[in-house]
């Protein structure tokens, strides 16, 4: 297949990319400004613009550009920039993607399991409803933005993507230096349900959905096994064979990160990713030990 892949020099997108090359897929890199070279097309966010002569024929997207929600406190001008850069700008590329002379038969695009909110232990999946919150706001217009492209025929999914776990970026890259100085520890009480998936597993979770047709709307990328910060910390200090006795107080972490960490340390989520398992879909580390396995080899 033609992939169009925003988002491709990220800590999913490169995996993707390469991922896709091995087996012969042709890519085309979309990146912003005017630079780049063979393989790449040039794409604005704001106007959804498209270099259609460096895009040819393709057949299918992957949207996965959004500024980093974690990349630093948030105030007033990083959520605008947060929330400009999913919902405005998923909306100015599917239209854009609309109007070409002939459209892609599937956009995979990415949203987040943000989209429920702080639901304590309730069990959710794709049928749940939205929850409240700026996070759920932000993934709710995620979702609305790629209507344009539905409704001109294009089969679009809507990839509910939770905590994304490699040892090479990531949250879990962050967390890795005070877990082996042995100052890691749960996020306030711990009771918090995280869903997770590895990079390996939603990288090949995207292209199940490429390719499966009944796959379309919401779709919980996720594992089947979501844990609480509590278990989460205990696994992590296991991989790693180190304590986990510091934890880092609710009230320490607002202090520090403000309403993000509300927003991203303390809420729970516990969801199942029901469509994919009644697709067929199979996870590779469906358990966080065998998500982890690699750093207790090293």
């Amino acid at each position: 297949m033609r992939i169009a892949i925003t988002g491709s020099s990220g800590f999913v997108g490169e995996a993707l990319v390469q991922s896709l090359r091995v087996d012969g897929h042709d890519i085309v890199r979309l990146q912003r400004g005017s630079g780049g070279g063979p393989g790449t097309a040039r794409w604005d966010p704001a106007t959804g613009a498209l270099d259609q002569q460096a895009l040819g024929r393709l057949d299918a997207v992957v949207h996965l550009a959004g500024e980093n929600v974690a990349g630093g406190r948030w105030n007033a001008t990083r959520k605008r920039a947060i929330a400009d850069s999913r919902g405005p700008a998923t909306t100015a590329l599917c239209r854009a993607l609309a109007a070409l002379p002939q459209r892609p038969a599937v956009l995979v695009s990415a949203s987040a399991t943000g989209i429920y909110g702080d639901r304590g232990d309730e069990l959710l999946d794709e049928d749940s409803p939205a929850g409240s919150g700026f996070l759920a706001d932000v993934a709710r217009a995620w979702e609305a933005g790629t209507e344009p492209l539905r409704a001109s025929g294009t089969r679009v999914v809507n990839l509910r993507i939770g905590m994304v776990l490699d040892p090479s970026g990531g949250a879990l890259r962050r967390m890795l230096l005070p877990f082996r100085l042995g100052i890691g520890g749960r996020l306030g009480a711990g009771r918090q349900w995280m869903s997770w998936i590895t990079r390996d597993d939603l990288v090949a979770a995207i292209r199940f959905a490429l390719r499966r047709a009944e796959l379309r709307g919401p779709v919980a990328a996720v594992s089947p096994n979501p844990v609480t910060n509590r278990e989460f910390t205990a696994a992590l200090g296991r991989a790693l064979r180190r304590p986990t006795i510091l934890p880092a107080p609710a009230f320490a972490l607002k202090l520090v990160f403000g309403e993000m960490a509300s927003a991203l340390l303390l809420a729970s989520q516990r969801v199942q990713p029901r469509r994919l398992l009644a697709a067929g879909f199979a996870f590779t580390a469906p358990t966080l030990d065998q998500a982890l396995a690699a750093l207790r080899r090293g």
